[in-house]
């Protein structure tokens, strides 16, 4: 196997695409578009990441709250602000908090209703 990736169902794809943009940078390609809006589109960041959007036409979602984004992040800085910007108009559903295992974690559904969660993994002295 080559890869693996996540692949988000949303209402909107531009605005999905231009809202994480802001939040995690990275660079957007556009893979489908059709009178006049986008359809399929990937946002490529950090070490060959991306995160695969497509709209979701008249799809309802499975049941059920199995999958979650992680994000693995550089700084404590960049977690504070990533969390920070999924948080706004979202629902926390676990607090930025320092673990047992060595990290600041969260977890967050965003405004969309995307899950997800979130490491710094701080330097070991």
């Amino acid at each position: 196997m080559r890869s693996a990736s996540p692949y988000v169902l949303v209402d909107n794809c531009q605005e999905a695409i231009e809202f994480y943009q802001g939040i995690l940078g990275g660079e957007v390609k556009v893979l489908n578009e059709h009178a006049g809006n986008l359809l399929h589109a990937e946002l490529h960041f950090g070490n060959g990441s991306y995160i695969h959007f497509a709209f979701k036409f008249k799809q309802e979602p499975v049941s059920g709250d199995m999958v979650r984004i992680i994000l693995t992040c550089d700084s404590e800085e960049e977690i504070k602000n990533v969390y920070a910007a999924l948080s706004e108009g979202g629902k926390v559903t676990v607090e930025l908090q320092d673990t047992f295992f060595g990290a600041l974690h969260a977890q967050v559904t965003d405004k969309i209703g995307i899950n997800w969660a979130m490491n710094y993994f701080k330097q070991q002295g």
